[in-house]
């Protein structure tokens, strides 16, 4: 899936998100409110957007449901969401209990008080010069930008006036830090590049195969989704640069949630992460290995970088 980006930016999307939730004060209607907080009784509603293509992405989650079920022991439904500001109108208008939000839909979800941060996901690091996995577990990764191996762009300076495949304007490697980093190539990612927006890292990097675009921006390395499909993707794409580290992909939950809740869902998602079936189901919807506690602190980088791609 794909469109065409104009004149997006962080702050235009995070202010219709705004709009969208604004005034809604309405919970599920499956738990209740106590001096301590909303406690779900019937039903835990947890939600995110897939970093790869979207089909089949429902009967994968369907596992992430039962691990989830047998260790907070109520039911659980996990659901698919087309783009992050709408896991936000979401957990706005209390409709879902827990979203997977990247660093700066989190920040937005944060600042309106929908959401905080409860854990961080874990990844294996990546060896900048091949792509392969490291055995170190990190809360943090980069941004690339990916370009066919022939091709004449050599710099970011070189990527002025090219058609480039980005992600939703709050997604964190597919355009947050891509954007800074072209600021500060001095190429407005608004008006100096062609941006088109797709739904996947997978979807930017099989576009650019296919000569649909100059460069693609992904999470690093993304190319390692569409090998099998792909193999000589390495051979093929070559990256042109990376951004700075970039915090890990949050488990936040609704901010009016009782601690209570928030100590077992914590657990609940280090236990499936430490357990190698669990690790699999989280990996294949996800690509990640495991979850570490987080705090709010860690997202001011987010905050910062926000401010930096602001338009004038």
């Amino acid at each position: 899936m794909k469109k065409k980006v104009f004149g997006s930016s962080l702050v235009a999307v995070t202010a219709l998100v705004l709009a969208a939730c604004g005034g809604n004060d309405t919970n599920s209607g499956n738990g209740g409110d106590s001096e301590d907080g909303y406690s779900p009784t019937d039903v835990l509603k947890v939600q995110f957007v897939p970093s790869q293509n979207a089909e089949n992405l429902d009967v994968i989650a369907a596992p992430l449901e039962e691990l989830l079920s047998e260790r907070l022991d109520i039911d659980v439904e996990v659901s698919v969401s087309t783009d992050y500001p709408s896991v936000v109108t979401a957990m706005g208008s209390k409709t879902i209990d827990v979203g997977f939000l990247p660093p700066n839909a989190y920040v937005t979800a944060n600042e309106e008080g929908y959401a905080d941060v409860l854990l961080q996901s874990l990844r294996y690091g990546v060896n900048e010069e091949d792509g392969s996995q490291t055995d170190e577990l990190v809360n943090s990764y980069k941004s690339q930008f990916v370009v066919m191996a022939d091709s004449d762009i050599e710099s970011l300076e070189d990527l002025e006036g090219k058609t480039i495949a980005f992600q939703g304007a709050t997604s964190s490697a597919g355009y947050v830090w891509p954007a800074a980093s072209l600021l500060d190539a001095g190429i407005d990612p608004q008006n100096d590049v062609k941006g088109v927006e797709f739904q996947g890292h997978d979807a930017a990097l099989i576009a650019l195969l296919n000569g649909e675009v100059d460069a693609a921006v992904t999470f690093q390395d993304a190319r390692n989704t569409i090998k099998e499909e792909f193999p000589d993707v390495w051979e093929q794409t070559r990256v042109v640069a990376l951004t700075e580290d970039i915090p890990n992909d949050t488990v936040s939950v609704r901010s009016d949630l009782s601690q209570e809740w928030r100590d077992k869902i914590a657990d609940a998602f280090i236990e499936i992460g430490e357990d190698p079936e669990g690790r699999q189901i989280i990996f294949d919807i996800y690509s990640h290995e495991g979850y570490e506690l987080s705090e709010d602190s860690n997202f001011d980088i987010v905050r910062d970088y926000a401010e930096r791609i602001q338009q004038p």
